[in-house]
């Protein structure tokens, strides 16, 4: 698999991310892809070929191989990477959604109109759910792969000998497995790395929250705090305020708010007639 034309999609998502989603972009290339690539297909390229069973009845050995394997390392390996990476590539894809409507926007309405969003790579609205959804997506991926590995390999660990007494097997043999030390480092090696992305998935998903929370309420402060010192809604600056907080600036809603009249009593006196 050509994982160099991967990382390049993968590339533009450092622009949209936050400290921790560089950090842990970093950390899977570096200390998941690479180790991949370099040393763990290399390490278990042999494992069939030099998994020996102490006889020579046909059959034994690959079907003692099939009960302690159920699936390859290297397999799992690739498919939990490729999809812990393919959530972010959908934020890449909804950021240029995003350009490509504010495009089509200024190409219909012109240069001089007003913009759909003030910035499309910004984590607000639908693009703030999107990022979120990754994070819980990619956490609970690697969590299930974790769960896979240490149900069909206990302690994620490979013992040096197994045995084996399935048909058609003669009785109980004793099968020996290549390189196994080597094969339990890097499994390890491996699981930790999830590990460490686990958490930091976590601890990004507890900050954009917490941000989000003290956005929200700050802008409730200012909204009723600004209640009195906003008397035309029309002119002042608090209506340019409300646009910057959003995500989606409304075009063409020049309507005022409904004003109340000079008089108030000759109001309520005209309604009671």
């Amino acid at each position: 698999m050509n994982w160099g034309i991967f990382e390049g999609l993968l590339s533009g998502v450092n622009k949209y991310s936050t400290a921790f989603g560089r950090i842990w972009l970093s950390l899977v290339f570096i200390f998941r892809v690479l180790v991949y690539l370099v040393t763990a297909e290399r390490v278990w390229s042999d494992d069939h070929k030099d998994f020996d069973c102490n006889t020579k009845q046909p059959g034994c050995s690959n079907v003692c191989f099939d009960e302690f394997f159920p699936v390859s390392h290297v397999r799992l390996w690739a498919l939990q990477l490729i999809l812990v990476t393919c959530p972010s590539l959908l934020v890449v894809m909804h950021v240029a959604y995003r350009e490509a409507r504010e495009k089509k926007h200024r190409e219909v309405a012109g240069e001089d109109c007003g913009r759909l969003y003030l910035n499309p790579g910004k984590k607000r609205g639908g693009l703030w759910w999107t990022y979120v959804c990754s994070l819980v997506f990619k956490a609970s991926v690697d969590t299930a792969f974790l769960y896979v590995f240490h149900s069909f390999y206990p302690r994620y660990t490979l013992p040096h000998v197994v045995k084996c007494h399935i048909a058609p097997c003669p009785n109980t043999v004793d099968c020996f497995i290549s390189k196994p030390s080597e094969k339990n480092i890097f499994t390890l090696f491996m699981v930790v790395t999830a590990a460490v992305c686990i958490l930091l998935n976590l601890i990004e998903l507890a900050y954009l929250v917490s941000k989000r929370c003290r956005e929200g309420l700050a802008a409730r402060r200012a909204r009723a705090t600004g209640v009195g010192h906003c008397p035309d809604y029309a002119t002042s600056s608090c209506k340019g305020d409300d646009l910057l907080s959003g995500d989606l600036i409304f075009l063409g809603s020049d309507s005022h708010p409904p004003l109340l009249p000079d008089l108030p009593r000759d109001h309520v006196k005209k309604t009671i007639l």
